[in-house]
């Protein structure tokens, strides 16, 4: 039987999305060819060979894109079997239905795409029938403990093609990607994660990250990033991969992503990640307004993050912060007081511009529609944006949200240096709040390329 799985976006990292379940569904005896159409140009032959078609959705962006494909795809391949898979299917469950995909899986989905897969192979001997007599009987939402096996990455471009690391030196390092956990224990209302996992996260077996790591490295991957929304939700776990990471490859380098209240409570551990060869640890700082990290429930505050700050600096290990820049309640003396605090803490160069760009999203599903001051202001869910539309009460902070996108599209586009983006969106916030537009001195600041970072900036 003939699958297709295809990712349309992964933050420039080669997909762990198609690699994990390639390997489970050649063992079950498929013919699996892997597409990742944000590094490969689209191929009709593989749509049309196709018994079972399935779309990779970690994240809202790739979900979009996916579903832009779908009548395109349908004219080529009207018999497939059509699947979405990954965190952003069971959530948009009901629009996704209407367009025509007849098996979604969220959650851990490897098993039930082999279930699918021999599903389908007793449905008219695998050769695909009408949506009506192929109901869906797997779950929609697992949260099996699986027993996972090594990713298959054969058939994807080569690591090479995707984001590489910049290093203090200038050098540009191969980077791969695994999970060594997947899910969240925390429950934060804006988490697309939490209508998924509900507090839950599940374990990659320690060998098996292992094993994935050796192949990437074999294929010439001198870094790696973890993927796992956080990396400290089992820190033994983690610890361990890391140790053998380094004594097996010292000479990779690796990023990880750890809540603030992490790496507060296990800050004994953050000279040891330096001294394993972690570059850079990003953190979701989301805001530094306390009364909007209480709404969405992030569990720390701002004196929160600039101890994590400090420790982290202590020890010589970058903090990277990801904000979520404008919100419903957003103001903008507020937004100046961000681009304050990055600039009084030496910041400027830790946060990729596109941070200081991004709106909250409201998915289906989302806990912040438990707050009745959210529902009051979103409009009904937008099937074509996949998301519950908000403006902010004053439409001068939604006016500023605009401009600082066309900022940071126009620096994308130039090449322009995080410095000098940082100040250009200083400008227009101050202008726009009538404040004095002149930066204050700042602290003496390395260059970029002092700070490690990836060149393919964190979206969602």
């Amino acid at each position: 039987m003939n699958v297709l799985l295809i990712s349309t976006y992964e933050l420039g990292r080669q997909p762990f999305g198609l690699a994990s379940p390639a390997a489970w569904l050649r063992r079950a005896g498929a013919q699996v060819t892997c597409i990742d159409l944000s590094r490969e140009e689209f191929r009709e032959e593989p749509f049309r060979d196709a018994d079972l078609l399935a779309f990779y959705v970690p994240m809202h962006t790739a979900t979009r894109l996916a579903i832009e494909m779908l009548p395109a795809v349908r004219q080529l391949n009207p018999r497939a079997h059509l699947c979405f898979y990954g965190l952003y299917a069971p959530v948009n469950e009901s629009h996704l239905r209407k367009l025509g995909v007849q098996t979604i899986l969220g959650g851990e989905f490897e098993e039930g795409l082999t279930h699918l897969l021999n599903r389908l192979r007793n449905t008219n001997g695998g050769s695909g029938s009408a949506p009506s007599e192929q109901e869906q009987s797997e779950p929609v939402v697992s949260l099996a403990r699986q027993q996972f096996i090594t990713p298959d990455r054969s058939g994807l471009p080569h690591l090479k093609n995707y984001a590489r690391l910049l290093m203090p030196d200038g050098t540009r390092r191969i980077v791969g990607y695994t999970e060594a956990t997947r899910g969240c224990k925390h429950l934060c209302r804006h988490c697309p994660i939490v209508p998924v996992y509900n507090g839950a996260f599940r374990v990659v077996d320690r060998d098996v990250v292992l094993s994935d790591i050796r192949a990437q490295v074999a294929a010439g991957a001198q870094h790696i990033t973890f993927g796992d929304p956080d990396f400290f939700n089992g820190p033994s776990h983690a610890m361990a991969i890391v140790r053998a990471l380094h004594n097996e490859f010292p000479q990779v380098s690796y990023d990880v992503t750890i809540k603030i209240e992490h790496l507060l409570q296990h800050s004994t551990y953050l000279r040891e990640l330096r001294d394993t060869g972690c570059a850079f640890v990003i953190s979701a700082v989301e805001s530094v307004d306390d009364s909007i990290l209480l709404r969405l429930d992030k569990g720390h505050t701002r004196a929160d993050f600039l101890a994590a700050l400090a420790q982290c600096r202590a020890v010589g290990l970058p903090l990277q912060p990801t904000f979520v820049a404008f919100t419903p309640w957003t103001t903008l003396d507020g937004y100046c007081d961000l681009l304050g605090v990055i600039a009084k803490n030496s910041l400027i160069e830790n946060v990729t511009p596109i941070q200081l760009a991004i709106r909250l999203l409201i998915p289906s599903g989302s806990r912040l529609l438990e707050l009745s001051e959210v529902r009051e202001i979103v409009a009904s869910f937008d099937e074509a944006a996949l998301a519950y539309p908000w403006r902010n009460p004053d439409p001068r902070v939604d006016r500023l949200a605009e401009e600082i996108h066309e900022i940071v599209g126009r620096a994308e586009k130039l090449g322009r240096s995080r410095a000098k983006s940082f100040k250009q969106i200083w400008q227009a916030a101050h202008r726009a709040a009538a404040l004095d537009e002149v930066m204050p001195p700042q602290p003496v600041l390395v260059a970029r390329a002092a700070v490690p970072y990836l060149t393919e900036p964190w979206y969602c």
